[in-house]
C-alpha cells in the first residue's frame, strides 16, 4: 500500500495542476524542487529519445533506495530504529539523485533517428567564436497553455523540444551563454517585458496571453528576437537560433556589393542635379526595386563592370554580367576563393535587357540579351547550355502576348509553385510563388568523387520545375524576339524529372585561373614605337580557397526586375509573389558565417506512424483503382444505351423501352454492388488499423507487467533452489 501511495506522489508530483496548485503557497524553489523528484520530470527526455545520466541515474538511485527500503521494513524486527533506517535510506537516495542531477546534466545521449536534439557541427563552431557571454531568454506561457485549447496545448511537445535543443547551446558555450526559461504571467514585469521585446502574444482567455518566443541578448545591449516559434518553421529551428546568436555578435549592417551591366542601382546623382535633368528634359534612371528594397536593409555599393579587384563588400550580387573584361571575371573569381559570398544571375535570354530606342534598327538586332560566367561556372561544377530554357506546361502562365490576341500558355513563361522549392534550405524553404521569364537551365557537371572530396563540394538545388519539366532550345534569339507561341510549344516536350533553375554550391572551390592572368598595360614595348606592341602585368591569384566558400547561381535576371517583382499601385510600389523574397533570402543567408550556412534543416520532432500511413496509402489505392473500374463500368453502360437508342427503328419503341429499362436496373445494381464493395475496402482499412492499434496497446499495457512477472519468477527460482541447498545442507548437518 506505501508503495501505491509513494508512487502516487511521485507521478502527481511533476503534472501542471499540481504545481499550480503548489505554486499558491509554496516558493517558486520548492516548487521547482518538487517537480524535478517526479517521474514525469524525468520521463519526458527519454520519451523524446534523449537518454540523459541525470535522468537513469535517477530511476536507478530511486529503485535502490526503494528496495533498500522495502527490505528494512519486511523485516520481522520492526522497531523505531528500522523507521528511522527507511528514511536515511530514502534521503540518501534523494541526495544522491540531486548530485547527480548537477554533475551530469551535461552527460546525455540523442538516440532519435535523425539527431534532432543534437547540435549540428556548424552551431558548435559559432559557440566556440564567442568572444562575449550572450542570455536567451525563451518565453514561453506554459500555465496559459495548459488552460487554452488543444491547437494551443499543442505546442507544450514543441516547447519541450525548443527547450532540450536551448540547453544543449548553454551546455555547448560552456559558460558563456545563458538560459533563462520564462512562464510570463498576466499582469507580471514578465508579460511586460515580452511585450517590450516584440514577442508576438495571443489571447487565450479575457486575461491570458500565449507567449512562446525567444531573446539573444550581448552584453553590449544587442537585442535579436524570433516573435514566435512557428511549427511551419520547426525544421529550422537550429538555423534560426544560431542566426541570431551570429547576427548579434557581429557588424549590424552588410555591405552589399553590386556588378551589373543593367541600371539596377539607377543613376547616381543628388537631387538637384535630378532637377537640371528634369529641367533640360531629361529623367534620371531610377533604382530598380530591388535595390531599393535592398538599401532599406542593407549598405549597397556600386561595382562598376570593369573592376581590376572587388573589395569592402559582405555579399557580391553579379547581375547579368555581359562582356566582362578577363580582369573583371578574374576579380569575381578571386572574391569568391578568398571567402566573398556571391549571387550571381545570368540568363541565355534576359527580357529586360533592351537596346536604346536611338539606336539603329540594324544595332537593335545585333544586340545580344543574353549574359554568362561559363568559365567561373565551370569551376564550381555547373553548366548554362546556351540557348536553353525551362519550360513545365504544368506552370506555365497563360497571356496574351501582344494586344487583341487571345491568351494563350507561353512555355517561357514559368509560375513556380511550393512543390518547385527545396524545403531542406533556409533560401527556399517557405517560399511559394516565384515567376521566372525565359530561364536558362543549370546543369552539374560531372565530377569524380575524389573531385568532390578534395573540394568539400555541395551543389543544392534551390528552385526547380516540377516533375513535367524540361528544357527546350531556340536557334537563335531571334525567335525570342517576336515570338511565335505555337512554334516555341512544339519545341517543348513534357519530362519526367525536375529542370534546375538555381543551386546553392558551397565547397572549397577552385580558382578558374590557377596561374593568375596577364592584363596588357597602356605604355608600349618599344618606347619608340607608340603604337606597337603593350607591354603585360601579371597578376597572380589564389589557385584554391582554404575555407569553405558559397556561390548561389541563379539562370534568370528577370525575376527580380520590376517586370515580374515588382508592380505600381495606388500606394506605390508592391512586392508580387516571392521574387524578391528569394534573393533577400539568399543575401540573409550568405551574410552569415560559413558555419551557418552549413546548419541544414533538422528532422522532424513528429514522427510519423508510417505502419498505419502504408496501410491507409495502400487501401486508399485500392479504393482508387474499384472507382476507376465503376466509372468504366459506368460509361460502357452509358454508350450501350446511346447505341441502343440510336439503333432504334420505328415499330421498336416497346422493345427500346424494354432494353432501357433492363439496362437501367443492371446499372443501378451494379452502382450498388460497387459501393458495397468500396465499404468493404474501408471496413478492412479501418480493421487493419484498429488490428495495429490493439497490438501496440496490448504491448504496451502488458509488456511491463510481463517483465516484472518474469524477474519475479526468476527471482522465486533463485530463492527457491536456494533454500533447497539451504535445507540439504542443514540436513547433512
Amino acid at each position: 500500500m506505501l508503495s501505491v501511495v509513494a508512487c502516487a506522489v511521485l507521478v502527481f508530483a511533476g503534472m501542471p495542476t499540481t504545481m499550480n496548485y503548489l505554486s499558491t503557497f509554496l516558493p517558486a524553489g520548492a516548487v521547482e524542487t518538487i517537480s524535478k523528484m517526479s517521474f514525469q520530470q524525468h520521463f519526458e527526455s527519454i520519451q523524446m529519445g534523449v537518454l540523459q545520466f541525470k535522468d537513469i541515474a535517477y530511476f536507478v538511485l530511486l529503485i535502490a533506495g526503494w528496495i533498500a527500503g522495502c527490505a528494512v521494513v519486511l523485516d520481522e524486527n520492526k522497531n523505531l530504529r528500522k523507521a528511522a533506517a527507511v528514511a536515511f535510506v530514502l534521503i540518501i537516495a534523494f541526495s544522491f539523485i540531486s548530485i547527480s542531477g548537477n554533475a551530469g546534466k551535461n552527460l546525455k545521449a540523442d538516440v532519435t533517428e535523425q539527431k534532432i536534439y543534437s547540435l549540428s557541427n556548424g552551431t558548435k563552431a559559432i559557440l566556440g567564436k564567442l568572444n562575449q557571454p550572450i542570455r536567451m531568454k525563451l518565453y514561453y506561457s506554459k500555465t496559459a497553455a495548459m488552460k487554452g485549447p488543444d491547437q494551443i496545448r499543442y505546442f507544450n511537445n514543441y516547447y519541450e523540444f525548443v527547450k532540450s535543443l536551448l540547453e544543449e547551446y548553454a551546455a555547448a558555450g560552456k559558460g558563456m551563454v545563458q538560459l533563462e526559461v520564462i512562464d510570463p504571467r498576466p499582469y507580471s514585469d514578465d508579460e511586460v517585458a515580452a511585450t517590450r521585446y516584440g514577442l508576438k502574444k495571443f489571447p487565450i482567455t479575457e486575461e491570458e496571453n500565449f507567449f512562446f518566443g525567444l531573446v539573444v541578448q550581448t552584453q553590449f545591449g544587442v537585442e535579436k528576437t524570433i516573435p514566435v516559434f512557428s511549427p511551419n518553421r520547426q525544421n529550422f529551428v537550429e538555423y534560426d537560433i544560431s542566426y541570431l546568436i551570429d547576427t548579434a555578435i557581429t557588424r549590424q549592417k552588410k555591405r552589399v556589393g553590386i556588378l551589373s551591366s543593367l541600371p539596377v542601382m539607377g543613376d547616381d546623382v543628388t537631387p538637384y542635379m535630378a532637377r537640371m535633368m528634369q529641367m533640360q528634359g531629361q529623367q534620371p534612371t531610377q533604382p530598380w526595386g530591388i535595390a531599393t528594397q535592398l538599401k532599406q536593409q542593407y549598405e549597397l555599393k556600386n561595382i562598376p563592370v570593369d573592376a581590376n579587384k572587388i573589395e569592402d563588400v559582405d555579399v557580391l550580387l553579379v547581375i547579368h554580367p555581359k562582356d566582362l573584361s578577363e580582369q573583371t571575371v578574374f576579380a569575381i573569381d578571386q572574391f569568391v576563393i578568398n571567402g566573398g559570398r556571391t549571387i550571381v544571375c545570368v540568363d541565355p535570354y534576359s527580357v529586360v535587357d533592351v537596346p536604346p530606342q536611338q539606336q539603329m534598327m540594324q544595332m537593335q538586332m545585333q544586340h545580344d540579351p543574353s549574359s554568362e560566367l561559363d568559365k567561373l561556372l565551370a569551376h564550381w561544377g555547373l553548366e548554362m547550355p546556351k540557348n536553353t530554357f525551362a519550360g513545365d506546361m504544368s506552370i506555365a502562365v497563360e497571356a496574351a502576348l501582344r494586344q487583341g490576341e487571345r491568351p494563350q500558355k507561353i512555355i517561357g513563361y514559368l509560375q513556380t509553385n511550393s512543390e518547385c522549392f527545396n524545403k531542406n534550405v533556409a533560401i527556399s524553404a517557405e517560399l511559394n510563388q516565384v515567376d521566372f521569364l525565359f530561364s536558362g537551365v543549370l546543369k552539374e557537371l560531372p565530377m569524380t568523387e575524389e573531385e568532390k572530396k578534395e573540394m568539400n563540394l555541395d551543389r543544392v538545388p534551390l528552385v526547380m520545375t516540377t516533375k513535367q519539366g524540361n528544357s527546350w532550345r531556340v536557334n537563335n534569339q531571334y525567335e525570342l524576339m517576336t515570338p511565335d507561341m505555337g512554334t516555341l510549344m512544339k519545341k517543348f516536350t513534357a519530362g519526367t524529372e525536375p529542370v534546375n533553375m538555381g543551386y546553392l554550391v558551397t565547397g572549397k572551390l577552385k580558382s578558374a585561373f590557377p596561374k593568375g592572368i596577364d592584363v596588357e598595360t597602356e605604355e608600349p614595348m618599344d618606347a619608340n614605337d607608340p603604337n606597337g606592341p603593350k607591354k603585360t602585368q601579371h597578376f597572380d591569384g589564389v589557385a584554391q580557397a582554404a575555407e569553405n566558400c558559397a556561390v548561389a547561381v541563379f539562370a534568370d535576371v528577370d525575376f527580380i526586375s520590376d517586370v515580374l517583382a515588382y508592380r505600381n499601385s495606388f500606394f506605390g510600389t508592391m512586392v508580387v509573389g516571392d521574387n524578391s523574397a528569394m534573393l533577400l533570402n539568399a543575401i540573409d543567408d550568405l551574410c552569415g558565417s560559413s558555419e551557418l550556412i552549413s546548419i541544414r534543416s533538422r528532422g522532424n520532432f513528429k514522427r510519423p506512424f508510417v505502419v498505419v500511413d502504408d496501410i491507409e496509402a495502400q487501401a486508399d489505392l485500392q479504393t482508387a483503382e474499384e472507382e476507376n473500374k465503376i466509372n468504366a463500368k459506368i460509361a460502357g453502360f452509358e454508350d450501350e444505351l446511346r447505341k441502343i437508342l440510336s439503333s432504334a427503328q420505328e415499330g421498336q419503341e416497346d422493345l427500346v423501352g424494354n432494353t432501357i429499362l433492363q439496362k437501367k436496373k443492371e446499372l443501378e445494381l451494379n452502382i450498388l454492388e460497387a459501393k458495397r464493395q468500396l465499404q468493404e475496402i474501408k471496413k478492412v482499412k479501418l480493421q487493419r488499423k484498429e488490428k495495429l492499434g490493439n497490438t501496440l496497446r496490448n504491448f504496451n499495457m502488458l509488456s511491463a507487467p510481463a517483465v516484472i512477472l518474469g524477474i519475479s519468477i526468476v527471482l522465486g527460482v533463485y530463492r527457491g533452489s536456494r533454500k533447497r541447498r539451504y535445507i540439504s545442507h542443514a540436513s547433512d548437518a
